[in-house]
């Protein structure tokens, strides 16, 4: 039996998996096989005799232009890769095999589809990169600066929001980083009836896009016309919602699939694994450098500030100063009623130092009922009387422990700099003894 070749070839060709495109000289399709509706959802009648740079990534135009030229000078091309747009709106990564033919002056042109590849190096790369972020980043703050970067390459044209849920105070905590927020966060409560809220209350993913009591973490409105895409995923480690990973896109038409909810759901439960180790490490670091109790620095780490301080101040010739103060009469307090009001009470004290100095000032507890706090920068002795006059009428104010009101007073010690001492010794001795000359007024 002959076989009628010519009729069989266009039969053959829209048989196959990847396109076929046929371009003149003047950029317009001549010819696309029927597969391009599987690779840009367009069908064949819908491409034909429109120009084939009405379907490229705008990012790509140029260097695609430059690609066209070389084929048409007569260099085939086969590993060219460029972005089209998708006709519903999704990018499609495509590989290219081209020629020219002189004697009908087009370009025939063989196109296939790797974005599913291209998505799984970009996996690949992101969690390689959030594992190195992991390892670099000193703190969950630095580690979420990395993070972004990685997901706004996963997702170009989207905001990254990262939110981590702290159940005891029903609050979530989100990096600040709006203009100049480079260390910062930004604390918000967890409202019911927000898609935030829905994801951190049912730990399941949520793509969201026009339910109107809905709101991003930055209180977009979901149900305006056009309005961004939202897609956001619980990030959970052992059974325990530690926050969400968001991404939202305020460009129009943009809506996120269900393959987006799987890659960025994939990356969630690795981060999510990273989040926790690198709470862990976060809480053992601070618990090697902080009072158990109260949270203040530690004996430890105020030594190292001290000594830290003081080398400041010899090379800029500037003041600081030392208090140390502890609590009138705690022992009998402790003794009499318990030790969970006395502890209750230097928490509330330590708090109240904390309110009364600057964010520049180390206030730390030495061990007992007994304080320091390491004032830079100061301007002489009025500025220590003024810092402990703040103290002392604070403290005056009545303690409400338990149910009961407590009237306390401390005593306290000070140390200038230069004139006191110029050591960590001398300061804290000089200070120490300043506060039992203090104890011994008021009794």
């Amino acid at each position: 039996m002959t076989v009628d070749f010519k009729a069989l070839y266009p039969k053959l060709v829209h048989l196959l998996l990847d396109t076929v495109f046929v371009v003149d000289e003047f950029g317009k399709i001549v010819f696309v096989s029927d597969s391009c509706e599987q690779l840009l959802g367009y069908a064949t009648n819908e491409m034909t005799d429109t120009e084939i740079l009405n379907y490229i990534h705008p990012d790509d135009l140029d260097r695609t232009l430059a690609a066209a030229s070389s084929v048409m000078s007569g260099r085939s091309h086969t590993d060219f890769e460029n972005r089209y747009l998708h006709k519903d709106g999704r990018v499609v990564h495509i590989l290219w095999s081209a020629r020219w033919s002189e004697q009908g002056r087009l370009r025939i042109a063989v196109a296939r589809d790797v974005t599913a590849l291209r998505q799984s190096d970009k996996t690949r790369s992101a969690l390689y990169r959030i594992s190195e972020a992991a390892h670099s980043a000193e703190t969950l703050r630095d580690l979420c600066d990395g993070v972004r970067e990685v997901i706004g390459e996963l997702f170009e044209e989207s905001d990254l929001h990262l939110a981590f849920f702290d159940a005891e105070g029903g609050v979530l905590s989100v990096p600040d980083w709006t203009a100049g927020g480079s260390s910062g966060w930004i604390e918000k409560p967890v409202e019911s009836g927000t898609a935030i809220g829905d994801v951190i209350s049912a730990g399941q993913a949520l793509l969201a896009a026009g339910d109107a009591v809905r709101q991003g973490v930055e209180g977009r409105d979901l149900a305006q016309p056009e309005g961004p895409g939202w897609l956001g995923v619980p990030l959970i480690s052992r059974g325990t919602v530690l926050g969400a990973l968001v991404i939202e896109s305020s460009a129009s038409g943009t809506r996120y699939r269900e393959a987006d909810q799987a890659l960025l759901q994939f990356v969630a439960t690795q981060l999510a694994t990273v989040v926790e180790r690198k709470r862990a490490e976060e809480r053992l670091r601070f618990m090697a450098h902080h009072d158990a109790l109260t949270g203040l620095t530690n004996r430890s780490l105020f030594y190292d500030r001290l000594e830290m301080a003081l080398r400041s101040a010899g090379r800029n010739e500037s003041r600081l100063a030392l208090l140390y103060l502890d609590l009138n009469d705690f022992k009998k307090i402790n003794d009499t009623r318990g030790h969970e009001t006395g502890d209750q009470m230097l928490i509330e004290m330590a708090r109240r130092l904390e309110d009364c100095t600057r964010e520049t000032d180390t206030v730390a507890r030495m061990g007992g009922d007994e304080f320091t706090v390491l004032l830079t920068d100061v301007h002489g002795r009025a500025s220590i009387e003024t810092a402990v006059a703040k103290i002392r009428e604070l403290m005056s104010l009545p303690m409400n422990l338990e149910g009961k009101a407590f009237h306390v007073s401390c005593s306290i010690g000070t140390a200038l700099y230069p004139e006191d001492g110029v050591t960590a010794r001398e300061l804290l001795s000089k200070a120490d003894a300043n506060m039992y000359l203090s104890k011994r007024r008021t009794h």
